[in-house]
């Protein structure tokens, strides 16, 4: 079985509560406040598995949960920080928001990324010591680990996609240019899923990998057939070659073949369309190049502008000089497609919060509380010691309508805002 788009629920760990505790020790009169600090929760990780090329792990398990932090303890002990989650996805997975569609990161250029942070470990009770507060009796609870839904979507990697009618050949030059073992059989739809193989030609950096994209038929871009599920995974091909019958085996007009596909891929999509492609005319061995299908082919391809190799995948003949022409073409296209995010920081910031964005403010004289669960757990991901993140800090509460919130109640410059415990002057 083949997958390639699931949803999936992921969850980082929450910090470990501080600790309230006194040192106690003989000869040690007063030893004061030692409670320790709760570690930080277990992110979730996402790393690209070089040797998978499927989503078929997530068909039965669609939750991810990272380890909480422990809580600290006395004696000054740290509490354990949690484990990890780490998630593998084949390359070419692309994690999207599943409410929106938006690209969220592309897992072909990197291979690993953090999708939730763990939870911020909270401070014993001996950080709240002072000469006036000598016996601290509270300390600070930890931080909640983001979560969230996601869709994992696969587009493979391959810098050349085969297209063509089935029982083309498609399978079978797959085969006798790599090590891949496609299913092989006179019949339509033996190719259920796309086949990966690298073909190497000699000499470094000369080898390219290339996919076999089975079931496009007649209204594949509408769903006919396998097509309208296979179709993404020649997104990211930088050269299609474009195979078909010339043989005419089973009474089709190879021209007619391949302005249906053509067709096809330009009601997906229109950059698909433009991708160059070299038109491959398979079982030479069976057919006479003079005949009228093959000149009127011949005479279609040099219209369109397309090169046009007569091959033989089952015997070899062209073979050779066909991956050669691959070769020298894709040294000219530009590299593969990658996708750049398409969220911003402040959207992917408040997916992971777990909660409504609801908002209270109450007064009390000059001081403004405001208060939110999410205002809360977001709390968890910002750094207040550092400019930048105190900027971030800012600008999600203005997007989330916080100082509109603020201005309705009647604040002024020079009031305070108090988030929870955290207070700055208001300034217009």
């Amino acid at each position: 079985m083949f997958i390639d788009i699931v949803k999936i629920y992921v969850k980082a760990g929450d910090g470990g509560n501080g600790a309230i505790a006194f040192h106690r020790e003989k000869y040690v009169p007063n030893g004061g406040p030692d409670g320790g600090d709760g570690g930080r929760g277990g992110n979730i990780i996402f790393r690209v598995d070089e040797g998978a090329n499927t989503l078929l792990a997530f068909r039965y398990k669609r939750k991810f949960v990272a380890e909480n932090g422990e809580d600290g303890k006395g004696r000054k002990f740290h509490g354990k920080s949690g484990e990890d989650t780490v998630i593998l996805v084949p390359p070419g997975t692309l994690i999207k928001d599943p409410e929106s569609g938006k690209i969220i990161f592309d897992m072909s250029r990197d291979r690993e990324f953090i999708a939730c942070r763990g939870g911020r470990g909270g401070w014993g009770n001996r950080h709240f010591a002072t000469p006036t507060r000598q016996i601290p009796r509270f300390a600070k609870s930890g931080t909640k680990g983001e979560e969230k839904e996601l869709q994992l979507e696969l587009k493979m990697l391959a810098d050349v996609g085969l297209l063509g009618f089935p029982n083309v050949g498609k399978s079978s030059l797959l085969a006798r240019v790599s090590a891949a073992k496609p299913k092989i059989a006179d019949y339509h739809f033996t190719t259920l899923s796309p086949n990966l193989g690298v073909v190497a030609l000699g000499g470094e950096g000369r080898g390219f990998v290339m996919a076999d994209i089975p079931g496009l038929i007649e209204g594949a871009s509408d769903g006919a057939g396998l097509g309208h599920a296979f179709l993404r995974h020649v997104d990211r091909c930088r050269l299609l070659l474009h195979v078909v019958d010339i043989s005419a085996s089973e009474g089709r007009d190879p021209t007619e073949d391949m302005r249906i596909i053509d067709r096809e891929l330009a009601r997906y999509s229109e950059a698909l369309a433009s991708r160059p492609q070299i038109a491959v005319a398979n079982k030479c061995d069976l057919a006479d190049r003079e005949s009228d299908a093959a000149k009127r082919f011949t005479a279609y391809c040099e219209e369109l502008g397309r090169p046009l190799f007569f091959i033989s995948a089952a015997t070899g003949d062209g073979v050779r000089e066909l991956m050669e022409s691959v070769a020298k073409t894709l040294e000219t296209l530009p590299p593969m497609t990658e996708y750049e995010a398409e969220i911003s920081p402040e959207e992917e910031a408040l997916a992971g919060v777990g909660c409504g964005i609801e908002t209270t403010v109450r007064r009390e004289n000059r001081t403004y509380f405001v208060e939110g669960k999410w205002i809360e757990n977001f709390m968890g991901q910002i750094n207040f010691d550092d400019y930048e993140s105190l900027r971030f800090f800012q600008r999600v509460l203005d997007k989330n309508g916080v100082f509109a919130l603020l201005r309705e109640k009647g604040i002024e410059d020079g009031d305070t805002v108090n988030i929870y415990d955290f207070e700055f002057e208001y300034v217009q």
